[in-house]
């Protein structure tokens, strides 16, 4: 099946006992067993429930995977991959990054023992000497945020199996319908699904998909072990959500497009970064593994000073000013005081992450009026 079928149909049946075609939402926390142990395959909602179940086998066809876990946020999904991590192990990650992730891996793991690199991963070379014999994880993100920099999945993965490294691919901003990271080489994938997966700004959820049976039982136990999972009314929602994930992105890939060119003629905008670009250091390795260049969109202005950057934020009526991205509406955000405020500033600096920088999440509205509200707000 191609991705729009499966995102309709995978892992979704008519229910068994009424006939209905929408998945139902089994709100319930315990089910009844004939004797104990003597049970319809469910036992306590923590450990499986029927809607989940549904979501998840949605998710892993998605993903081309075997195995999809559906968690309660996508930093509970990260901080599960994370587990699987002991004291004195390395993990190399991509220097531009969400900021929470970051906060996790350097306040919560670090103390723990866990060291961590972060490294530009355009350059192959230096993820290479970054590898040391505790190397046990590489954490690639891509395309990265906010700085929209495509890695090489392919590249990346065969040098780590050279050294029987676990490889972690952030799908977050490409969603399954831009790219497969399973397909070329990846452990595991990871979603933030309360972006373009739910796609409507009203749940927050993570989703981890792999295709390894021992793996998938090594995230399974700590699933249910340490308990981070969502919900089955939000476990309905966001299957509701990916029935239309395939022509939504169709819209917001077309519609960041024709932004990010207005954008790159405004005579008050310094650059614009989006891999759909020919000029894009990553265009071409974003064109041979996507299938699409997303909805997002990074910019700095000419004048770079943060009365300028806050004064055009502050003026925009249908980008509104938010945290979050990849729902049908569109929003516009200030990385380094909202989403990466966490990393410190020499970080971010370091990583090319300037204090002026927009990020937008371009929506699925009429590109005319969104650009229309650009042109106004940049006065």
């Amino acid at each position: 099946m191609k991705i729009g079928t499966k995102a309709i149909h995978a892992g979704v049946n008519p229910d068994p006992t009424t006939g209905a075609v929408m998945t139902p939402i089994y709100q319930t926390t315990t089910y009844a067993q004939k004797t104990p142990g003597d049970h319809k395959g469910y036992e306590y909602s923590r450990t499986h429930n029927p809607t989940r179940d549904a979501l998840e086998k949605n998710l892993a066809a998605l993903e081309n995977g075997k195995h999809g876990l559906a968690f309660s946020s996508g930093m509970a999904a990260t901080d599960t991959i994370a587990k699987l991590l002991e004291p004195g192990d390395e993990v190399i990650s991509t220097n531009d990054l969400y900021g929470g992730t970051y906060r996790i891996f350097t306040k919560v793991y670090e103390p723990l023992g866990i060291k961590f690199q972060f490294v530009d991963m355009d350059n192959l070379e230096d993820i290479s000497s970054a590898i040391s014999p505790k190397t046990k994880m590489i954490w690639v993100e891509t395309p990265t945020n906010p700085l929209l920099k495509v890695i090489d999945i392919r590249s990346v993965t065969e040098l780590a199996s050279q050294h029987g490294i676990l490889v972690v691919v952030d799908n977050t901003f490409a969603t399954p319908y831009l790219q497969n990271p399973l397909d070329i080489g990846a452990d595991m994938v990871l979603h933030s699904v309360t972006k373009y997966l739910g796609g409507h700004s009203d749940v927050v959820m993570g989703a981890i998909v792999v295709k390894d049976d021992e793996l998938a039982e090594r995230l399974s136990f700590l699933q249910n072990s340490c308990g981070g999972i969502p919900s089955p009314n939000d476990c309905f929602l966001v299957l509701r959500g990916i029935k239309t994930l395939h022509i939504r992105l169709e819209r917001h890939c077309q519609n960041a497009m024709k932004v990010a060119e207005f954008l790159k003629g405004h005579s008050k905008v310094d650059r614009v970064i989006y891999p759909g670009f020919k000029e894009h250091p990553g265009h071409e390795i974003a064109k041979k593994q996507m299938r699409g260049f997303g909805g997002m969109v990074s910019f700095v202005l000419q004048d770079e000073s943060q009365d300028s950057v806050f004064s055009v934020l502050e003026r925009l009526k249908l980008f509104t000013l938010a945290e979050s991205l990849g729902g049908v509406e569109s929003l516009a955000g200030h990385p380094s005081t909202m989403t990466h405020a966490s990393i410190p500033k020499e970080e971010r600096e370091k990583a090319g992450l300037p204090d002026s920088l927009i990020r937008l999440s371009v929506g699925i509205e009429d590109v005319d009026d969104l650009i229309a509200d650009l042109n106004q707000a940049l006065g």
